[in-house]
């Protein structure tokens, strides 16, 4: 899944700003919490220097890049591969989505116990046994490869891409401004957020690819990604820390979640957009290849991934292509395009339509689920100060994975005594309704707001 870049307590690097409107989801890095508040007020002896790395920060910022890539294209690599392994053991798609929850499941206990420890202990220190967790992770999907296997596979990158994407995307910022210190943080933002979304949509596809030319559908993806990981691991070792280190540790404490009082009714609304923009992104990376391989009667894995890919690419580009506009336009337009997309895709698959329609709804939902997760943490960032957004910001990550868990588990369950068709149509309805009933009443409370501030 998406991990979705999970940063919920990131510091900027001295001396950047950032508008309400620059969250690019899903990676938050520009959230600044308590730590960045203390950072700022410390002195400079109270902190380690960062250790210089064996490359500029220039060039450690596009290694960085392509690491996050990679690391974020692994979790998508069984996406395409289930449907053999259903062929292959015979269990239901209800398993699908319990190996797929699994994954959010080790994704939200890693991001809430060790997500925020990058700026303590240092962004490599805590990038290097991530990627071992995805390393990991893959070698037992090659030597454990039944049902038991392939959760407990799901649940270590799980932990893994809770430790890296928050990390990855603060180290981005960091690096990037090392690199180019009077620059704005937006070059940063922008290519941290397409190396997440845009790594999860070519890790479909290139599993796809493989498990469609080449020998060992089940096995060569995951070397090619052993291989790929291990680059990353010798990445992250040259390029240079950028934390500031502090000298003396404040007591570890998990993030905390915490909305200020007042605020409360616009967090749930955009905790709601935010739930059901990772619902279906969750959607296309646990159940599509079902749909495209079952519905549409298309057997090429590599449709099916590249389906995925273009609902990501979809996502990635959509945010950076709503940064001019207001939040009140990006928030309703969002609605409206995943909306949309969603009758798209639900009236291809119920009348055995084309792919390309199918790839149709991809896109048009996929941009819309990225709009509105961007709209989310924008809306939730600007509801605290500087020292406890990060707190905001963690409450609307808890619930874009529930929505990325609970809905896709609940059609997995329907589809034990209905058919997947019904299934996703019972899906869509609800989420549609879910998007509507927060997004709509969102942009209202944004226009009073800002019509309160004259």
């Amino acid at each position: 899944m998406p991990t979705e870049s999970l940063d919920l307590t990131r510091p900027l690097p001295d001396g950047a700003t950032l508008a309400p409107d620059d969250f690019a989801a899903p990676a938050p890095a520009a959230a600044a919490d308590s730590a960045a508040h203390a950072a700022s007020t410390a002195p400079a002896s109270a902190f380690r220097a960062p250790r210089p790395g064996r490359v500029s920060h220039g060039t450690g910022f596009w290694l960085g890049a392509v690491t996050f890539l990679v690391i974020m294209a692994y979790t998508t690599v069984p996406t395409t591969l289930w449907s053999l392994y259903q062929q292959r053991d015979g269990f239901t798609t209800f398993s699908i989505t319990i190996a797929f929850a699994a994954y959010a499941a080790g994704v939200v206990v890693s991001l809430f116990l060790a997500g925020h420890l990058g700026d303590t202990l240092g962004r490599r220190r805590l990038l290097i046994p991530a990627i071992v967790l995805e390393l990991v992770s893959a070698g037992i999907f090659l030597v454990w490869p039944d049902l038991a296997g392939l959760i407990t596979a799901r649940v270590i990158s799980g932990l893994g891409i809770g430790m890296a994407t928050a990390t990855l995307t603060a180290h981005l910022l960091d690096l990037h401004l090392g690199s180019r210190p009077d620059a704005s943080p937006v070059r940063g933002q922008i290519v941290s957020g397409v190396a997440n979304l845009g790594g999860f949509g070519v890790g479909a596809v290139v599993a796809g690819m493989l498990a469609e030319w080449a020998p060992g559908a089940l096995v060569t993806p995951f070397v090619v990604f052993v291989v790929l990981l291990l680059l990353a691991l010798v990445a992250v070792a040259v390029v240079p820390e950028t934390a500031r280190i502090p000298r003396i540790r404040e007591p570890y404490r998990p993030q905390r979640v915490r909305v200020p009082v007042g605020t409360r009714g616009r967090f749930l609304l955009a905790g709601g957009i935010a739930f059901a923009g990772f619902a279906v992104l969750g959607l296309f990376t646990s159940l599509v290849p079902s749909f495209v391989g079952g519905e549409l009667h298309i057997a090429s894995r590599a449709a099916s991934g590249a389906v995925v890919f273009v609902a990501f690419a979809a996502a990635a580009l959509a945010q950076v292509a709503v940064r001019p506009l207001g939040l009140r336009a990006q928030v309703g337009l969002g609605v409206a395009l995943f909306v949309v997309g969603l009758v798209v895709l639900t009236t291809v698959v119920a009348t055995g339509g084309s792919l390309v329609a199918f790839l149709v709804g991809g896109v048009i939902g996929g941009a819309g689920s990225g709009v509105l997760f961007k709209s989310a943490l924008a809306v939730a960032g600007s509801l605290a100060d500087a020292a406890h957004r990060g707190e905001v910001l963690a409450g609307i990550f808890l619930l874009g994975y529930i929505g990325l868990t609970i809905p896709v588990v609940g059609l997995g369950v329907a589809t034990l005594s209905v058919s997947l068709v019904a299934a996703l149509t019972g899906f869509a309805t609800v989420i549609s309704v879910i998007a509507l009933a927060t997004g709509v009443p969102l942009v209202v409370a944004l226009g009073r707001a800002a019509r309160a501030r004259g």
